[in-house]
This record gives structure tokens, C-alpha cells and sequence, in this order.
């Protein structure tokens, strides 16, 4: 599974997300639905964690420096990792506020705006609309991922990606489109049943939902920041490729960092024989790391450090 992917999936979120919040903004006005309003920041937040991913790829690309040798590429894990922040303070805890308070001036007796006003259909042709561009973003990001993801199933997908993006474009949308449908469900009962009860259930149900799906993104964020190995599959190539040549050298201990995503660092040491030359040596590590290149071209850092092998006994 690749590690490079092409940025039209966050660009088609963003561009949905900045149209369907303007339209939840004028739902809101014009009927004051908290369930409105919550999707309307949701929507916003979605917005701005776009931005954030494509400014974190864009910098990512800088050239190592003598004070970061290894690069830059690690921004993209701090920059998803700030998206799922924003998702849970901006999002989801926002809209439990909101549903918070218009729970107490249900309970005080104030009429519920949504009921009163005469734009009620408003909200529900606009989440109708929603969801449809959601959809289509939402199938965006779901071909993108397919060209990477092979058999993987779609949870192992998401925790094990190496590249951010897409994994957080994916949650981002399945929580718009959920989202859209408690909306939907809390609006409509709304008008149903002349309750404000329904509004606040709705909102308060996209606020918890944001927020599971921020601290998801957070651990797996976290995780990737921390400093994972590269993929099993990867560390078997590699390790094959060290070895699997006639009187190929003998691995001790082989460890793999993924530095950021499409870059990895090798680590490996290997057994030679008292007799082997420093020549011998020399041409023998550099013919691994070539091979090692060939087959993970991700491997950009390889450290071979050479070990006297012992004897059996």
C-alpha cells in the first residue's frame, strides 16, 4: 500500500464542506435550529481541517536541514493530529454546549424558533442537499482509498495507513454523513411532534458523535507520532533483501522507523566473519542497501552496522 496519494480527495471534502456549511449558516437564520447551528460549525471545522491537511502535505515537502536531517515529512502526522483537536473542541464540544442550552430554555418553556418560523421546510431541504454533496465527497475519498488499500478491510485500512490524509478525510465524511442524518431525524421529529426535545436530542447526538470520532483519529495520530515500524509487509521485503542472495549476511537484529509517510529508516545488524575484509564488507553492505531500495523505495535512511559472527555452539 502506497504512502503517496493524490490530494483531490481532502480538495473535493473541502469544497463540499464550505458549501454545505454556508447553506446550514442560512438554514440556521432563517429557523434558528440548534441542530442547524451544530452542523453549521461542523461543517466550518470540516472546512478548516481540510486546509490544515494541504497546508501540512505542502510543508512536509521541505528539504532536510542540518537541524532535521531526516525531513520534514512527520508534519503531516502533527497537522492530522491538530485536525482531530479542532474536531473535538470546535465540533463536538461545541454542539454538546449548544445542545446544552437549548435544552434549558426548552425545559424553561421558550418556544422553539424552528416552530414558529415560517422557513420550517428550510432546514430540511438543505440537509436533504447536504447529504447528497456529502455522498458525493464521501465516494470521492472511498475510490481514492481503493487504489491503495487492495484487500484491506476498511478499519485496518484506517489504523494502518501511514499517510494521514485519506484515513482522516474518510472518518471526517462518515461523521458529515451521520451527522446529516441526525440532523435530520432531530429536525423532522421537531416539526412532527411540536417538541424542542427532538432539536436538543439531535444536536446532542452529533456532538458526542464528533467527538468518538476525534479522539479515534487523535490515538491513531498519536500513535503514528510516537513512531511506528513500517508495515509487516515492507519488513519482510527488506529483511529479504538483505538475505536473500547466495552467502547473503546474516541479519541479528533488523528495526524500522516510519519517519513520515513515503520514508522509512533502517536499522539493521548483521553477522559477518572475522575473515571478511573491510572491502568485502564494504561492497556487500552497499549491494543490501540497493536491494534493500529496490524492493521498499519507501527505505530513504539505511544503517547497516556490521557484527562479528559468532561461532555455534
Amino acid at each position: 500500500m502506497s504512502t503517496e496519494e493524490s490530494p483531490r480527495a481532502v480538495v473535493a471534502a473541502l469544497l463540499a464542506n464550505l458549501g454545505i456549511a454556508l447553506t446550514k449558516v442560512l438554514a440556521f437564520v432563517l429557523t434558528s435550529s440548534a441542530s442547524m447551528l451544530a452542523e453549521s460549525i461542523h461543517s466550518f471545522a470540516d472546512s478548516g481541517n481540510q486546509v490544515l491537511l494541504l497546508l501540512g502535505n505542502k510543508r512536509s515537502k521541505r528539504a532536510p536541514t542540518s537541524q532535521h536531517p531526516f525531513g520534514f515529512s512527520r508534519e503531516r502526522y502533527i497537522y492530522a493530529f491538530i485536525v482531530s483537536i479542532v474536531l473535538f473542541s470546535v465540533g463536538g464540544i461545541f454542539a454538546l454546549y449548544e445542545a446544552y442550552h437549548k435544552f434549558q430554555e426548552v425545559r424553561e418553556g421558550h418556544p422553539n424558533e424552528l416552530l414558529t418560523s415560517r422557513w420550517w421546510w428550510v432546514p430540511i431541504v438543505v440537509l436533504v442537499a447536504a447529504i447528497g454533496m456529502e455522498s458525493l465527497s464521501l465516494r470521492t475519498a472511498v475510490q481514492e482509498s481503493n487504489k491503495w488499500r487492495g484487500d484491506v478491510g476498511w478499519v485496518s485500512f484506517v489504523r494502518r495507513a501511514k499517510s494521514p490524509e485519506l484515513p482522516v478525510v474518510l472518518l471526517e465524511d462518515v461523521a458529515a454523513l451521520l451527522g446529516l442524518v441526525l440532523a435530520l431525524f432531530g429536525v423532522g421529529l421537531t416539526l412532527l411532534t411540536d417538541s424542542g426535545y427532538w432539536d436538543v436530542a439531535g444536536t446532542a447526538a452529533i456532538g458526542l458523535l464528533l467527538v468518538a470520532v476525534a479522539v479515534a483519529l487523535g490515538i491513531e495520530m498519536k500513535s503514528l507520532l510516537l513512531g511506528e515500524s513500517a508495515h509487516l509487509e515492507d519488513q519482510q521485503s527488506i529483511a529479504a533483501a538483505i538475505v536473500g542472495v547466495e552467502d547473503g549476511l546474516q541479519i541479528i537484529n533488523l528495526q524500522t522507523l516510519q519517519l513520515g509517510p513515503g520514508s522509512i529508516l533502517v536499522a539493521c545488524k548483521i553477522a559477518v566473519l572475522p575473515t571478511d575484509t573491510a572491502a568485502e564488507l564494504a561492497d556487500a553492505i552497499n549491494a543490501a542497501e540497493v536491494r534493500i531500495r529496490e524492493a521498499v523505495p519507501d527505505a530513504t535512511y539505511v544503517f547497516i552496522e556490521p557484527d562479528i559472527r559468532r561461532s555455534e555452539s
